[in-house]
């Protein structure tokens, strides 16, 4: 406390007032500075981000990836907490030729060191990091290559007619290594890499001969088996396994003996339908992998191995009809003969829910530990390998728990958590389903921001039930807002009730957003999920519009300032919504699809959009229905496209139609590209997510303010 009672008359006393006045000034200016207040666009440039939590073998620390914010250009360096006190400290620096970071990290069986990605050189190299001291180092992979372009007949440039014949004999090139697993054991190291180039290969790149014949491409991923030595050093040459590319997964057994190999053929393969397959490799014949008949040709990655290396559970896409991406859990017996034939067993039939990205994880008492997604939730169940029971979904505090994993033994549990006003954490408990201890990690933000809690709504369309999330400012206590319907990607997506500055930075400007999940949302079940067959643009419609109406009529909204945004389906439904109502002052569309029939042709992949529509020259009625350029001459209401010049997933192309389409009909429409981005990098940097392009995000989040407060009739804010 200060006292000024005792401070007598004159210039000394009145300059101690003063100082005194300055100080509670300067006091109450701090005090309002440390105020949370919601984040600007220029905050969410200097969001760093933490993923991929590893708990160690003896379950003392967890290993983490930090990432850089985008202004700092969004490298990932490796972090190491202990579980039982103590600071976080990071353990990798990048140089700057290295432009990604460390990345892909993974412990020593024994916990003696971590390994991890990087490329510090021409390639990206395999390094051990070992923790009793010293640097990094890098494994000196090389292979003989299994292809080389350069000695086929027809090669350009061809040899010169007084060239001699090269009859040398292939020299090991090094390889950029993609990923790598090692034995429970630590006595192998499985590395999967794409072929290299060879210096004849590069000759002819370097004097432009470099016309692509596409769907012949010859090179592909490859794996590879190396057996390690006691310091964790190769010992010999990596050798091949005789398995066809690409391989996109490898597992090992819990004994050490074998691994389970997923693959998929290259050149476009799967475009003509699913076509991965699974194999079993032993470490004693890699030249006789054995094909496991009967796994569904949608398996992915992600597997979880019985102690006794006897029984495997994976996911892939359920038998029911259903988007492609609709996954259930699967469980398979390892079969002891070559015979290789097997039948799966499905884990989760019937379940309202979806299955989540990540590990899986044999308990006792023969049930498997999944992560799942259910409604706006994301978190983990308890699944029987009987798959007669309904799965046991853990009860958590917060909406979001991922990541969640443990060591081999089983003595610690890890995960992230987030909710709507709760920034992303990372937790710790000794038992599974222990309360979260929150481990110290570097600080996301550059300060705390202000938040505010979402409210899950509910509201009937069509019959079904449909839900959402609502986000209100602060004004909404005293006055209607505006209301913005943001419509999540996919259509096979849903909007999950986590944490994301990009809220707050919308919420902050005094605007309240509804997250729809209408039908064709995934983590609602299978039916749910395939209730917009045939039908985009129709009943989602329905559901989102069903929705807009619901919260106008319940919450303080002004009816008069709506608008609607979106980002690849979200997008696409936001160019529907251009040609179905003008109830929207203003439209925003991300990425979108805008001609069914173009977009097929030229999309990275068709499979996915085939369940939807079938191929749109034999369904031509049903691929225009569900075009959003069809709409495109009832159109009024202004638009702004934003598209990534690269984007692969919905190329360039549909922005352009659209614009066109809305510029002759004299529709206020603006477009900006943006050079390099590709589909997901352009989103995630506008979203305010760490990645490489500085400025983009910036640009976007700028243009869509300006866009929003033109459309409500605003006066732009400094």
């Amino acid at each position: 406390m200060i006292r000024i009672a005792d401070v007598s008359a004159g210039c000394f006393g009145r300059r101690l007032v003063l100082l005194i006045a300055g100080f509670l000034v300067t006091s109450v200016a701090l005090h309002a500075a440390d105020e949370p207040r919601f984040p600007n666009s220029e905050d969410l440039r200097h969001i760093k981000g933490i993923a991929a939590p590893l708990l160690s073998p003896d379950g003392q620390s967890v290993l983490f990836t930090m990432t850089d914010a985008t202004a700092d250009g969004a490298k990932s360096h490796l972090w190491l907490v202990p579980v039982n006190g103590g600071a976080a400290h990071q353990l990798t620096y990048t140089p700057a030729s290295d432009k990604r970071g460390e990345h892909s990290a993974a412990w020593a069986p024994d916990g003696s060191a971590i390994f991890f990605l990087a490329k510090r050189g021409e390639n990206t190299q395999l390094f051990r990091l070992p923790l009793t001291g010293g640097e990094a180092a890098p494994y000196e992979l090389k292979v003989t290559p299994a292809v080389d372009d350069s000695k086929e007949p027809g090669f350009i440039p061809p040899p010169k007619a007084d060239a001699k014949k090269d009859d040398a004999k292939p020299e090991p090139v090094a390889i950029d290594v993609g990923n790598f697993a090692f034995s429970s054991d630590g006595h192998w190291l499985a590395v999967i890499a794409h072929d290299p180039e060879t210096a004849g290969e590069k000759k002819g790149k370097d004097a432009k001969a470099d016309a692509v014949w596409v769907n012949h491409e010859r090179h592909g991923e490859r794996l590879y088996l190396a057996a390690l030595k006691a310091d964790g050093t190769v010992d010999g040459e990596l050798k091949p396994v005789s398995i066809a590319p690409d391989v996109h997964a490898v597992s090992w057994s819990p004994k050490s003996d074998r691994m389970l190999v997923v693959t998929e053929p290259p050149n476009d393969v799967s475009d003509l339908g699913p076509a991965s397959a699974a194999w079993i490799v032993t470490t004693a014949a890699l030249d006789k992998p054995v094909a496991l008949k009967g796994v569904p040709p949608t398996i992915r990655g992600g597997f979880g191995w019985s102690k006794d290396g006897e029984q495997v559970v994976f996911a892939a896409q359920t038998p029911e009809d259903a988007p492609p991406g609709v996954e259930e859990l699967f469980a398979l017996t390892i079969p002891s003969n070559d015979a290789g034939e097997v039948q799966p067993r499905r884990l989760l039939a019937g379940f309202h829910g979806g299955v989540g990205f990540g590990e899986f994880v044999f308990l006792l008492g023969d049930k498997v530990l999944a992560p799942v997604a259910v409604g706006t939730k994301m978190g983990a169940a308890r699944v029987a390998l009987d798959g007669k029971s309904a799965p046991d979904v853990l009860p958590q505090s917060e909406s979001i728990v991922a990541n969640l994993g443990t060591n081999r033994k089983q003595t610690g549990w890890i995960w992230l958590t987030s909710g709507s006003t709760r920034a992303e954490t990372l937790c710790y408990a000794e038992t599974l389903g222990g309360e979260c201890k929150t481990l110290p990690t570097p600080e996301l933000t550059t300060q705390h921001f202000r938040s505010v809690k979402s409210q899950l709504v509910t509201w009937k369309s069509d019959g079904l039930t449909i839900d959402g999330l609502l986000y209100l400012p602060p004004q909404a206590t005293t006055q209607k807002v505006p209301l913005i319907v943001d419509v999540h990607g996919g259509p096979l997506g849903a909007w999950e009730d986590r944490y994301e500055e990009w809220t707050g930075f919308l919420v902050g400007h005094g605007w309240a957003i509804l997250r729809p999940n209408p039908r064709g949302s995934s983590a609602y079940g299978v039916k749910f999920a395939a209730a917009n067959k045939n039908d985009l643009g129709g009943g989602d419609y329905h559901d989102i519009m069903a929705g807009v109406d619901a919260v106008v009529k319940q919450y303080p909204i002004d009816p008069d300032k709506l608008a609607l945004m979106g980002y690849s389906y979200g997008g696409e439904m936001a160019a529907f919504v251009e040609g179905k109502t003008d109830r929207f002052k203003a439209i925003i569309s991300g990425a979108p699809v805008i001609d069914q029939f173009s977009e097929y042709g030229t999309e990275g992949g068709s499979w996915y959009d085939r369940w939807y529509f079938g191929k749109p020259w034999e369904h031509m009625e049903d691929a225009w229905r569900q075009s959003p350029l069809a709409g495109a001459a009832k159109a009024k209401t202004p638009f702004l496209l934003l598209q990534g010049e690269a984007d692969k997933t919905d190329p360039l192309g549909q922005s352009q139609e659209m614009y066109r389409a809305l510029r002759q009909a004299g529709v206020p429409v603006e477009m900006v590209e943006y050079p390099r981005e590709d589909h997901g990098p352009l989103a995630r940097g506008i979203f305010g997510y760490p990645v490489p392009e500085p400025w983009h995000g910036f640009d976007g989040r700028q243009r869509i303010v300006e866009f929003l407060e033109k459309g409500f009739g605003e006066t732009p804010k400094p």
